[in-house]
């Protein structure tokens, strides 16, 4: 009985076995092969090339240039103190600070860990002679970003950085990965897409040790694509001269189409410091009181004052609340309610091109409480302010319209009179970006056209120009664009703006000293030239930089500039 008991165990164990090895032969066997293929294979990415950056004129702005790393291939060394020794004399550094490299970032020993970063090539050299004596020892080049005028154009370009959670969650279906360098802010980070590269990938079979056994195959990767912008380096160097190491931006546009031929943001920051990976230099860039990283042009938000003008003038001319003959007189201020309205000198008798072009506050106090509050507010917003200009670039401010709604509901108060004479002269609770008031400006030059800004002129060959070019008609009446345009020409020619009157091009333009709480005003001024035929619009503004004058003062240096080099 006992003998038959332990022939049925036996039995009933083979057949378990039997049917366990049936299980993993047969019926996992595909399972098994790809978890066999997966283990034996491994990839090892060959870095590939940003894409390149030109300006309008096809001169490189960024770059990408060879640097050269240091590998060590741990398994085919049998002697790692030698090894840490003899790199460590080539490069002038210390053994512990290659041990350190290579400890951190060790994860096989088929995977080449970089021991040392960025070694130039005469060390390259030396090390590629001496690497028969150095097993393991690989160097690899590797692209990195270039650029060859420093910090000019760096906002409309952006810099590199290796990507963030934020990045990561957002991208990782668009083949984004864990470490890789992408771009942040201005052309870098709008088209990453596009100039990013694709990696290629050395494909090795391992042993169950991890050795490499064989190579099977090599991917080779393939560089980014290359763009080219509507930026003319030689305009962008003038206004960076220009501008120096005051605070403000500077922006040049072609009114018909809205190409951005130049786009300054002051101070501004060179991109190379990301790639040197300079911690102390980043942080310093991320921390400095004059915020280095922020684009002025297009997220800056600032009382736009006088320049705003234009926009209440449209608005009056555009609903007969007057006429270009209306005059009004100024004798230094005007009360509305319990308070005196003061203006910046006195004018008397002023029209509606009087008015524009000596900029008299009491002029457009009478022509906003005509038009009345909500008036105002839906003019600004036909003209795109509190909207996005449509810009092809990253964090594009909208700025703020105030109107008596928006007072009533967040500030549980109702609109005076005062609030409109504030609003008229582009003051109080009102914000816009210098690139919002360069469209505004652009209407005006183009006949009546609210054009969108583009700063991508082609991708890897192809011009998108036309596929960038968006235009709003306003709809405004010849005689109001005409009546307008007048009083810009005589801001210029006997107006706030009269020091600019002597150039050999003709100019029309609007100033605007936007007062603050605290320190200087902002300078403003915005315009387009030649007068008869406009090709570039202007706008100049000056942080705390004093009176509009301060900002004509630079603009005439920029166009003088511009026609020395045969620009204009």
């Amino acid at each position: 009985m006992r003998v038959k008991i332990a022939h049925f165990t036996l039995a009933f164990l083979f057949i378990l076995l039997g049917l366990g090895l049936f299980n993993l032969g047969v019926l996992q066997s595909r399972r098994f092969c790809n978890l066999s293929d997966k283990n034996c294979i491994r990839l090892l990415p060959q870095p590939g090339a940003r894409g390149i950056i030109f300006d309008r004129n096809n001169k490189v702005i960024v770059d990408n240039y060879l640097t050269y790393d240091v590998m060590l291939l741990s398994q085919d060394n049998k002697d790692l103190e030698k090894t840490f020794s003899t790199v460590a004399r080539i490069l002038e550094t210390s053994p512990e600070e290659l041990k350190s490299a290579f400890k951190n970032g060790y994860s096989a020993a088929f995977m080449p860990v970089a021991i040392a970063k960025n070694i130039d090539i005469k060390k390259a050299i030396i090390l590629e002679e001496v690497k028969m004596d150095l097993p393991g020892i690989i160097i690899q080049a590797r692209p990195v970003r270039y650029y060859p005028y420093g910090k000019l154009a760096s906002h409309a370009i952006g810099y590199l950085n290796e990507i963030d959670h934020w990045r990561l969650t957002k991208l990782a279906n668009y083949g984004y990965k864990t470490k890789d360098i992408v771009g942040y802010t201005g052309v870098e980070e709008k088209y990453d897409y596009y100039l990013r590269q694709e990696e290629g990938a050395l494909s090795l079979e391992v042993d169950h040790r991890g050795r490499v056994t064989r190579v099977l195959g090599f991917k080779p990767p393939q560089s980014g694509k290359d763009i080219r912008l509507t930026l003319d380096l030689k305009i962008q160097k003038i206004v960076e001269d220009a501008l120096g190491d005051r605070i403000g931006s500077v922006i040049i546009m072609e009114p018909a189409t809205g190409e951005i031929i130049a786009l300054a943001s002051s101070p501004g920051f060179n991109p190379a410091v990301f790639v040197k990976k300079s911690i102390s230099a980043i942080n310093n860039l991320f921390n400095h009181p004059d915020s280095l990283l922020l684009n002025r042009a297009i997220q800056g938000v600032y009382p736009p004052a006088s320049v705003f003008k234009l926009v209440v003038a449209t608005a009056a001319l555009e609903t007969n609340k007057i006429r270009p003959g209306t005059t009004f007189t100024c004798s230094g201020s005007l009360r509305i309610g319990r308070r005196q309205f003061r203006c910046w000198d006195t004018h008397g008798t002023q029209d509606l091109i009087g008015g524009i072009a000596h900029s008299c506050d009491v002029f457009f106090y009478h022509t906003g409480l005509l038009l009345g509050p909500q008036l105002i507010h839906d003019y600004a917003l036909k003209f795109g302010f509190h909207k996005p200009t449509g810009v092809d670039l990253p964090y594009e401010s909208v700025g703020f319209v105030p109107d008596p709604l928006w007072k009533k509901l967040y500030r549980l108060q109702g609109w005076f009179d005062g609030d409109t004479a504030n609003l008229t002269i582009g003051q109080g609770d009102l914000l816009v970006t210098p690139l919002q008031v360069v469209r505004m400006t652009a209407a005006f030059a183009n006949g009546g056209f609210l054009v969108n800004p583009y700063i991508v002129k082609a991708i890897d060959g192809r011009d998108i120009s036309l596929q960038q070019r968006r235009f709003a008609r306003l709809n405004l009446k010849d005689k109001t664009l005409d009546y307008i345009r007048q009083g810009l020409r005589k801001t210029v020619t006997d107006g706030t703006a009269n020091v600019l009157s002597g150039l050999r091009v003709s100019l029309a333009g609007k100033t605007g000293t936007s007062q603050v709480p605290l320190g200087q005003p902002h300078a403003w001024f915005t315009g387009f030239f030649p007068f008869k035929n406009p090709q570039f619009i202007i706008c100049v503004f000056l942080e705390h930089g004093g009176s509009g004058y301060y900002a004509c003062v630079l603009t005439k240096q920029i166009i003088e500039a511009m026609a020395k080099e045969g620009l204009i």
